[in-house]
């Protein structure tokens, strides 16, 4: 008599504090299926980020617990694997062509049916090509046995590789089948649910204004001497240390040596506490087609140039394609967002709560300037500090911006840390 299979649970991961729960946002596997180790099982999506959840083991998916949508915990069973079975062979009936009378909406052709995603696309990728009408076929799979993930689809809208489907020539009305009453030019709104992400993003930022006492101070830095220095170095950097030297690691290391002459920009609020972190976790905005995330780059300050650019380079790969965790995404101390790289001249940043401030930089333009009593051409940047009133002053807020400033328009200082 053959041993009976161990039932092996399938659990939710540990979620951090800041993470009260979760929602499953779309199965991939039906009870019965034989499921491989590794394999995706679900997507589950939380505050923060969409989590894939693979299977811990090779077998058949005896039972799933909890459904699309379901709202879990941490360390929550959602379902259970019978290791090492076989899943029974059910025999297939031959699918019944429809007769050529039936309404041509409800005859599906092979091939159009495979263009929503191809053989074995779980449902969250084919809702992203339907919500977004996109040409399957045009995108490269990168997922098992040649099927497409939701990675794929969503490197594909961020790289325009892909294009919206062509919709087919509608077929010409008969008495037999009605004409579809679209009202064309319909003034009606069309009404889409927010994502969780978007939901989370949009409650805290009430949140933020609703608590916080907000205030933003500007100044404006002169980068050319950064773009003289980039300009002399990133090829000899980009072949030595791997990576493209950009703007960013230049104020990553220029607002982490202002924290530490003003420790209370780095600081949070808790009830009548003032938190002081000897610490300098800076996150770094990026924009995601489901909604902005700050990964958090840990012990900034004492990161070399290159480090800076490579990991700021993998946090927005992975978060546009949805692989980044909940532990890169919690427990910054103080953000930069980069509102430049969209063409943005000048604004005012919400805070990434509980942090008290965060930097905004803006698209470089040439202006006139005065320098030594002459106007010349500058290539100028607005830079915003928003920041909470409550524990931050005005002199601070404006200090920090000013060394900030310093620091860009002399990089040495940066170097010397000085």
């Amino acid at each position: 008599m053959p041993a009976k299979p161990e039932r092996v649970e399938v659990r939710v991961p540990t979620l951090p504090e800041s993470v009260a729960d979760a929602t499953l946002v779309a199965w991939h596997k039906k009870a019965g299926e034989p499921v491989g180790r590794d394999e995706n099982l679900v997507d589950v999506e939380t505050d923060k980020v969409v989590l894939e959840m693979p299977a811990p083991v090779d077998g058949v998916l005896a039972e799933v617990l909890q459904g699309d949508g379901a709202t879990v915990t941490g360390n929550q069973i959602i379902a259970v694997i019978e290791a090492g079975a076989v899943a029974e062979a059910a025999p297939s009936a031959p699918a019944t062509p429809l007769p050529a009378s039936a309404p041509a909406e409800l005859r599906v052709e092979p091939r159009e049916a495979e263009s929503a995603g191809g053989p074995g696309a779980g449902p969250a990728v084919r809702r992203l090509i339907a919500e977004h009408g996109l040409d399957a076929t045009a995108i490269t799979p990168t997922g098992r046995d040649g099927r497409l993930t939701k990675g794929d689809v969503l490197a594909a809208l961020e790289s325009g590789e892909t294009a919206p489907r062509t919709p087919p020539p509608p077929a010409a009305p008969s008495s037999a089948v009605p004409a579809a009453t679209v009202e064309i030019g319909s003034r009606s709104p069309r009404r889409v649910p927010m994502n969780r992400l978007r939901a989370r993003i949009a409650e805290r930022l009430v949140a933020a204004q609703q608590t916080a006492a907000i205030l933003t101070s500007f100044n404006e830095v002169d980068m050319s001497a950064v773009i003289e220095l980039r300009n002399r170095y990133k090829e000899k950097f980009e072949e030595q240390q791997g990576a493209r030297l950009g703007f960013m690691s230049f104020f990553v290391k220029a607002c982490a040596e202002a924290l530490k002459r003003f420790p209370v920009v780095n600081a949070s609020v808790e009830g009548d506490d003032i938190l002081y972190h000897d610490y300098f976790d800076i996150g770094i905005a990026v924009a995601t087609p489901r909604g902005l995330v700050v990964p958090v780059l840990r012990d900034a300050d004492s990161m070399s140039f290159a480090g800076i650019e490579s990991a700021i380079s993998e946090f927005g790969k992975r978060a546009r394609s949805g692989q980044l965790t909940i532990e890169e995404l919690t427990g910054g101390t103080f953000t930069i967002t980069n509102g430049g790289v969209f063409g943005s001249l000048v604004s005012t940043p919400i805070l990434n709560q509980p942090q008290s401030a965060i930097l905004g930089m803006h698209k470089i333009q040439q202006r006139p300037v005065v320098v030594d009593g002459e106007i010349v051409a500058r290539p100028m940047m607005y830079v915003a500090l928003s920041y909470d009133h409550r524990i931050i002053d005005g002199a601070d807020a404006v200090q920090f911006l000013v060394a900030v400033k310093e620091g860009l328009e002399d990089p040495g200082r940066l170097l010397l840390q000085i």
